[in-house]
């Protein structure tokens, strides 16, 4: 790399802005930001982005899903474009970093690249994708899934929310259902992605670290439990009479616990939402519904922690003379970014003098998807107390910047200098 390339780094100041100017569309009394996919908020984002996207120079490009592209040219008409990319769309109390960061900070690298004059052999692409967040549609990660054809795009714009809108009918009424098929790249597949995301988790700022190598996310799996019992009055029937749906889910929630415990450093367990009917402070609960969400970094470990579960599930609802029924509706398999990709990252911190550790993420992200079709990797900058989804949401610009640069240099590695 050139002397100019080497002594490269991004306007931190700029970078900061442009978060902020993005984080005033939806802003939150708290701070925060609600910008959920295909609302007029998320049309206001998108829009926004697009126009800075053009004002870099950048040839932008929107899918049949929706995912907006930037390309920059490069020199070499027979290279595979390297990208960069993440989200804009946000939890309904979201903030100001989750996926606009990743964004943003390809955007940056092009308006730094732009301002050096500095050009490159391949192509380079800043993407954002479509309803990341799953928050008002199902799938999460819908655009990169249906990018890499994890599920069709006819299926997607399918799709209702709660009151019954479809994807489809909402990417066209905000303008952004484009004409390109999902997964059509000129020139074919990316070389290699990257995605700089925070951390969303607290082991950076413990390890006081600027930079997280990511070398994979954990896989997931999903399911919907139902309980049932009987509904009695609380105050006739015996304790050793009752049917008690709520007895036998809470030692249910307290075994998911235990089962993630038992498969330290990377096994988690999270039961996150329940229904109890009938809901009623003097009446035995007769059925309760809630979620599993179990996480681990090898596929072993899942059909373990599901194997466990099963059947401790069946002996639980037995001894309370209950049944329960469980569905498994999500399954994401351990993800192990390329060893290519994860060796950039770590080169380009090592270059800039960045501290740094190898880290593994939580959670999902659109380059879990990505990685199937194209070299992957991930470079994570803390946020303020692990704090993430949520209006208060923080990370320092330093470490910002720092993980901007690193995408930056990482980027440049991939794609070779003019």
């Amino acid at each position: 790399m050139n002397t100019m390339a080497t002594g490269l780094r991004i306007d931190g100041d700029r970078l900061w802005q442009s978060l902020m100017d993005l984080a005033r569309i939806g802003a939150t009394p708290k701070g925060g930001v609600c910008r959920i996919a295909l609302t007029d908020e998320d049309r206001a984002g998108r829009d926004q982005v697009v126009q800075w996207m053009r004002e870099a120079g950048l040839a932008v490009r929107i899918d049949e899903v929706g995912n907006v592209f930037g390309r920059r040219a490069g020199t070499d008409p027979a290279a595979r474009a390297v990208a960069t990319g993440s989200h804009i769309d946000t939890q309904p109390t979201g903030g100001k970093f989750d996926g606009n960061y990743g964004v943003l900070a390809g955007l940056e690298v092009m308006r730094t690249l732009n301002a050096h004059g500095i050009q490159t052999l391949a192509p380079l692409e800043v993407v954002f994708w479509t309803n990341e967040e799953g928050t008002r549609f199902t799938p999460v990660m819908m655009g990169s899934g249906a990018f890499v054809g994890v599920f069709g795009a006819e299926d997607v714009r399918l799709q209702q929310d709660g009151a019954g809108l479809r994807v489809g009918a909402e990417l066209e009424r905000i303008g952004y259902r484009g004409d390109v098929a999902c997964g059509d790249v000129p020139g074919g597949p990316f070389a290699a992605y990257f995605e700089a995301h925070i951390e969303q988790g607290p082991v950076l700022e413990a390890y006081d670290m600027p930079i997280g190598v990511v070398s994979g996310a954990l896989g997931q799996q999903w399911y919907d439990v139902t309980v049932s019992g009987m509904d009695a009055h609380a105050g006739p029937t015996p304790m050793e009479l009752r049917h008690d749906a709520m007895l036998a889910a809470a030692r249910m929630v307290d075994a998911v616990n235990r089962i993630a415990h038992d498969e330290a450093p990377h096994g988690r367990g999270t039961v996150g939402h329940m229904q109890v009917l009938p809901n009623s402070r003097n009446v035995i609960p007769g059925q309760v519904k809630f979620t599993v969400d179990f996480r681990n970094l090898s596929q072993d470990g899942l059909d373990r922690m599901d194997r466990i579960m099963h059947d401790q599930f069946a002996q639980l609802a037995a001894r309370c003379r209950c049944t329960v029924e469980m569905e498994q509706v999500v399954k994401f398999a351990p993800c192990h970014f390329h060893p290519d990709c994860v060796d950039s990252v770590r080169n380009a911190a090592e270059q800039l003098g960045y501290a740094h550790m190898e880290v593994v993420s939580g959670a999902g992200h659109d380059a879990v998807y990505i990685n199937s079709v194209a070299p992957t990797g991930m470079i994570f900058v803390p946020c303020k107390d692990g704090i993430s989804h949520n209006e208060i949401e923080d990370a320092k610009a330093e470490h910002l910047s720092a993980g901007c640069n690193v995408l930056l240099h990482a980027m440049l590695a991939r794609a070779g200098l003019a």
